[in-house]
């Protein structure tokens, strides 16, 4: 059996002006990277926005584990199905982070013959958007500690700077650090630390802005201390918002590659769904909505934090809003959520299948609380059994949700039809009426608490008393009346990664309030989520290399 890379490698990767130009894109639209990747320029994006939009598909997913779920090869495979069966569709993904790319995660490219290409430089260093957003975060942290050694004019208290340095890769090492020690020519001396490139407000900021103009006005928003007299102070204070738009200025550009089956695909940004709002640009998805009849996109992790945030955070921010919903599982992870270790899941598990149904249930029942129809996708495995994918289909007929088996990683898009028509059908039938779970003049106690108690089946939420503290300050600065964005945990409805399933009855506890003012959400953290994950014992990066001619080797 081929690896990823190697069916990647295999594909005749057509010119990336050819592939465009079946969506109205040509030549003098976009910015080239080489010969199979390029950027949409400005003028084509303002083009367009008069056209009608087309109709949006979220692929989302029950609880990750283990056993994997493949949330991006789903959304691939269908997008190459529904242009199988005539529906002029693009894709719209997020970039990999390369932490979790050496790391253990993997890539976002997709996988098997529902790819992504060229996949290694989307999961290397693709066309730098990552490194720009790397560099404009350390510029603004060097503007930072250059204005406390000048003479501290806006009065920052040292102690309360809560903007952090980053970089992107996985570095348990650098999430505590001291800077400016050695002399006084070195800066004040004061505790610092590094979050991954893909947690930092820069990023969820280029996938929430709609244009140039609204990327600076976000990064003046930005909030980065706090003065002695508890006052925030904002990069606007500083006045480098400019500079740091200037170094964005390529980025926020949506990055154009094709799929195995050559659909246009924008793969743009990639802020994580488990600390940040986990989608990709606002920016690509809205383009694509334009140019095509079908757009698919794909929030982070399961439905309890990404698509929750897609349709919390950044569907306000869209042109239209969802007309479907695929919630991706696999009879594997399923048994996961039964109960089931992994080295046991090639065995026959009918009793496991129907327990850990409960969490892809509540997923479903979530997810039409938003006004939206879902369909399930089983990403099917060789070792389903016959009884257990009967048995989970009695199961989604019960609660009257379409399942459907794809088999996109083997069969690429015709792999995908079945699941393409039925998606296809509750879009044209599904009457979707969608509605945000809360109102912004909710306060932030209760909007965490109707997400808490509505989405994840908590029983409350317990504030800790620097959280009620923020509760308080943030109402006198107005930020109340954002978005709340929750950092928790992704494998489980609760704030314990060990609860599968569909727990019940449990509190979750909010330790910190975290103000992303520039996004335009407030962070609720919970547990012990990181915001700069560590390697594990074997990272993936021992299993890569490169050939003489510069072929990538191991890349998954």
């Amino acid at each position: 059996m081929k690896s990823d890379i190697e069916i990647a490698q295999s594909v005749e990767l057509k010119p990336i002006t050819e592939v465009v130009e079946k969506v109205g894109i040509t030549f003098d639209d976009i910015e080239l990277y080489g010969k199979y990747k390029a950027k949409l320029s400005f003028d084509k994006i303002k083009s367009v926005q008069e056209n009608k939009p087309g109709k949006l598909v979220l692929v989302t997913a029950i609880n990750p584990t283990p056993a994997g779920e493949g949330k991006s090869t789903m959304s691939i495979g269908l997008a190459d199905a529904l242009n199988k069966i005539g529906k002029k569709t693009m894709l719209a993904l997020r970039e990999p982070s390369l932490g979790p790319v050496m790391g253990i995660k993997g890539g976002a490219a997709g996988g098997g013959y529902a790819q992504v290409l060229p996949m290694e430089d989307i999961n290397l260093h693709f066309t730098g958007d990552m490194h720009a957003i790397t560099t404009a975060n350390n510029a603004l942290s060097a503007i930072i500690d250059n204005h406390l050694h000048q003479g501290n004019e806006l009065g920052i208290d040292q102690r309360r700077i809560i903007w952090k340095r980053v970089v992107d890769l996985n570095d348990r090492a650098l999430r505590h650090v001291t800077v400016g020690l050695g002399s006084p020519v070195n800066g004040i001396p004061r505790e610092d630390g590094f979050d991954i490139t893909v947690a930092s407000e820069i990023m969820a900021i280029l996938c929430l802005a709609t244009d140039i103009k609204d990327l600076k006005e976000r990064l003046a928003n930005i909030v980065v201390a706090y003065r002695y007299d508890r006052t925030p102070v904002y990069v606007r204070d500083l006045k480098v918002e400019g500079a740091l738009t200037l170094i964005l200025k390529d980025a926020i550009k949506p990055n154009l590659v094709q799929t195995i089956y050559g659909t246009p695909a924008f793969v743009h940004g990639g802020p994580f769904a488990n600390i940040a709002h986990g989608c990709n640009s606002v920016l690509a998805t809205t383009t694509a909505l334009h140019l095509a009849d079908y757009t698919i996109t794909e929030a982070g992790f399961g439905a309890d934090l990404g698509a929750e945030k897609f349709f919390d955070i950044k569907t306000p921010n869209l042109p239209t809003t969802p007309d479907a919903v695929v919630i991706v599982a696999t009879i594997r992870a399923l048994k996961m959520h039964g109960g089931v270790a992994k080295a046991d899941l090639g065995e026959e598990n009918v009793e496991a299948v129907r327990a850990g149904f409960a969490n892809l249930k509540r997923h479903v029942e979530n997810v039409r609380k938003f006004g939206v129809p879902a369909v399930v996708a089983i990403n099917e495995f060789v070792a389903d059994t016959e009884a257990e994918i009967a048995a989970l289909k009695e199961l989604c007929a019960e609660i009257d949700v379409p399942v459907e088996l794809a088999s996109v990683w083997a069969n690429g898009a015709d792999g995908g039809v079945d699941l393409a028509n039925a998606v296809v059908n509750a879009v044209e039938n599904g009457n979707a009426n969608y509605k945000r779970l809360y109102s912004d003049d909710q306060s932030l106690e209760e909007k965490v608490t109707k997400i808490v108690t509505e989405i994840y089946g908590g029983n409350k939420v317990i504030f800790g008393k620097k959280a009620k503290n923020q509760l308080k300050q943030f109402a006198q600065f107005g930020w109340d009346k954002l978005p709340v964005c929750m950092a928790k945990t992704q494998y489980s409805f609760s704030d314990n990664p060990t609860l599968l399933g569909a727990p019940e009855g449990f509190d979750i506890t909010i330790r910190e309030f975290v103000p992303k003012t520039g996004a335009g959400f407030i962070v609720a953290l919970t547990g012990d989520v990181m915001t700069m994950p560590g390697l594990p014992k074997k990272p993936a990066a021992l299993n890569m290399d490169v050939a003489e001619d510069g072929t990538a080797i191991g890349l998954f």
